[in-house]
């Protein structure tokens, strides 16, 4: 028997596209000799279909879509994942198609509702198991969270299960592939059965699907695995039930695994919401930096535009690094002064401001206008505007709103400074993108003379740590002191997290990395008094 694993890449609500990427995936594999192919989790719809699934004409339209696609087929049996309408249910399903028919369909047992999930807010759980036969095997289907417990399979197991599939919409973040097998590996050891893991691909908002899709036998020992980040169409062989030892992708280190995450993110955003190009702002910083190097490797050179917009603080050295940093990657670039700009600003502010001293308000008025300028760039030629900022900024509000934040996709958001240096390496160990000042100088936002993040921020490296702790373990200001971090900066980030709610809260979209980013994952509210448990 020979097993097709389809890992593609589906926009959401695109049932016509998602549907023919199925038939010209079933096609190449029946071509290759393959009987049996299956999808990622609701493939024909794409995930997360979020309230596209209350309304009856997207449900229905996914009905009349998966029967064309059975219609279509010859020869070769196939599992689609997509919503199944069921009188006033809704269910997260997965059909087995075979002979120009809806043979069988699976409802989905584990409806996850944290971190990013809401599938309670739209789905039915299901309770019965789905098994068929295919050339001889009795093949059991699960879907995604089906696999996270133990109950799923194990019902399946009972209904006579030989094999095990899973259709699978499992976003990525950090070492999110090593939990997955030891997970799969605990469902085999509980079935004493081979699993195919089957996962989608590609970038949906602030999710990336990493894929890496991949195969375990009876032992728990890895077969297959897919390559990650990128759409595949893989093989898998049985014989005697068994699968037959394949191809095995080296898994990615960290900092690979993030700029594929991160690369992937972005050239989906833009490509699928159909923006021809992108625009950001290139300070000589590392951030900016990186973001322009990740565009470039995402999109082309030739679909990025680069803009230095220096005021009277800004370094020289800023100037010649981001100079040089546009000539290595061939990138469009653009400088415009906004001393004049400022100027004029501050004259028309005198008579409100006085004699008032230069603070915030002034370095604000700075990051908003080159905000002005990138979105008077982004409106005229059609491009998007891709924000630098980084998660440790995002979390403490060391970004001004309609300034630095205003964009269309936040690239950076759920990256800490201190990954951004890593990355930045990692990515010149590749090819020189960036200049070495670039990642040795200290970080400066240069809104004032002489000025540097640490003159307002604590150390990154615990800056990091408190946020990491905070946000993405929700430990207590006690707690995070027992770590060894000093009481005063943990009081002090934790109140400028809380404080900054609504700024995030206007930010744009960004790519999630880590397992609790500032989207989907952490929804605080803005107005709240959080001094009794804090």
């Amino acid at each position: 028997m020979k097993i097709a694993i389809a890992q593609i890449n589906c926009i959401v609500g695109d049932i016509a596209g998602n549907a023919k990427k199925i038939i010209e995936s079933v096609a190449e594999a029946s071509a290759q000799g393959a009987t049996l192919v299956v999808t990622p989790e609701l493939s024909l719809c794409g995930y997360p279909p979020e309230d596209l699934l209350l309304r009856a004409d997207f449900l229905s339209a996914c009905a009349t879509a998966l029967n064309k696609i059975s219609a279509q087929l010859n020869g070769v049996t196939v599992i689609v994942g997509h919503p199944h309408q069921v009188g006033d249910d809704c269910y997260n399903a997965a059909s087995v198609l075979q002979n120009g028919k809806v043979m069988a369909t699976y409802h989905k047992h584990v409806l996850p509702n944290y971190g990013v999930f809401d599938e309670k807010r739209y789905f039915t759980a299901g309770s019965a198991p789905l098994v068929f036969a295919h050339e001889g095997i009795n093949i059991g289907v699960l879907i995604c969270a089906d696999v996270w417990e133990s109950s799923p399979a194990l019902i399946a197991k009972s209904a006579g299960a030989e094999l095990l599939i899973a259709l699978n919409a499992s976003p990525f973040h950090m070492e999110k592939q090593s939990t997955r097998l030891k997970q799969l590996r605990q469902r085999v050891a509980e079935t004493q059965l081979p699993f195919i893991y089957a996962n989608l691909v590609g970038g949906q908002d602030e999710l990336v699907f990493d894929g890496a899709s991949f195969v375990l036998n009876a032992k728990g020992e890895l077969t297959h695995e897919l390559p990650a980040f990128e759409p595949v169409l893989a093989y898998v062989e049985f014989e005697h039930g068994k699968p037959v030892p394949g191809s095995i992708v080296k898994p990615l280190a960290i900092e690979a695994s993030v700029y594929s995450a991160l690369k992937l993110g972005l050239a989906d955003y833009v490509h699928k919401n159909g923006f021809p190009s992108v625009v950001l702002g290139l300070s000589g910083g590392i951030d900016s930096a990186l973001t322009l190097a990740i565009a470039v490797d995402a999109l082309g050179a030739e679909n990025v535009h680069a803009v230095m917009m220096p005021s009277e603080f800004t370094a020289d050295m800023s100037v010649n690094d981001a100079r040089e940093m546009a000539n290595i990657l061939g990138v469009k670039y653009s400088e415009i002064a906004i001393k004049p700009l400022f100027d004029g600003y501050l004259t028309a502010l005198a008579p409100q401001f006085g004699d008032l001293a230069f603070d915030a308000t002034e370095e604000n008025l700075q990051a908003r206008i080159r905000g002005m300028l990138l979105m008077a760039i982004s409106n005229k030629f059609g491009s998007i505007v891709i924000t630098t900022g980084n998660k440790s900024e995002m979390a403490v509000g060391y970004c001004t709103l309609y300034g630095d934040m205003a964009g269309g996709f936040a690239l950076l958001k759920d990256v800490p400074k201190t990954l951004i240096y890593k990355l930045s390496n990692y990515r010149n160990a590749l090819s020189r993108a960036i200049p070495e000042r670039i990642i040795t100088r200290p970080p400066s936002a240069e809104l004032r003379a002489n000025q540097l993040d640490q003159d307002s921020l604590p150390p990154y490296d615990v800056l990091d740590g408190i946020i990491e702790a905070y946000v993405e373990d929700d430990l207590s200001r006690d707690d995070i002191i027992a770590q060894g971090y000093l009481a005063h900066d943990v009081n002090r980030v934790i109140t400028m997290i809380d404080r900054n709610e609504y700024k995030r809260r206007q930010s744009p979209v960004g790519v999630r990395i880590t397992h609790k980013g500032f989207g989907k994952d952490r929804r605080y509210p803005i107005t709240v008094r959080l001094t009794n448990f804090n």
